[in-house]
């Protein structure tokens, strides 16, 4: 694992360039290219959970019956939050002397602080302020992903 990790990081180094090298901290470089790809395999698996795991139709656990949009969302959730935390313990944060225990449960305390600012800032935007859902979500994103890296380099992997 650690050879793929150092794989990984070589790779995102390839692309950390002028002038991007100029303006953005390569801590912050490589945080954003594993976030990007955390993402990008998030909705990948989405799909394919959603079109050819359930065929869009609901799933029935007893008493409840979930849709499949929802059902996909919490199906995924497991990979990408692993996947998510891996990337940032060996690529983005690979420094922080912590346990990897510690280093977990305070990921998932940070990724349940995201998911909070992310409503927070939905409710404001959208509810507050009358704009748009599809916008709201974007600047919403923003928000977010500041929060979560500030939260992930002072608090979940602190050196």
């Amino acid at each position: 694992m650690r050879r793929l990790a150092e794989g990984i990081t070589r790779t995102i180094d390839l692309f950390y360039v002028r002038p991007v090298a100029a303006v953005v901290p390569r801590q912050v470089f490589r945080y954003a290219a594993c976030g990007g790809a955390n993402i990008v395999v998030g909705w990948v698996l989405y799909y394919l959970i959603y079109h050819l795991l359930l065929e869009q139709r609901p799933v029935d656990v007893g008493p409840l019956v979930v849709s499949a949009h929802v059902a996909a969302m919490l199906l995924c959730f497991p990979a990408t939050f692993l996947l998510g935390f891996w990337l940032n313990r060996r690529v983005a944060f690979s420094a922080s002397a912590l346990p990897s225990g510690v280093q977990l449960l305070r990921y998932g305390l940070s990724v349940a602080g995201s998911v909070g600012v992310n409503y927070v800032c939905l409710k404001a935007f959208v509810d507050g302020c009358g704009f748009w859902a599809t916008p709201s979500q974007m600047l919403a994103t923003g928000v977010t992903t500041v929060y979560s890296f500030l939260a992930a380099k002072y608090f979940t992997f602190r050196a």
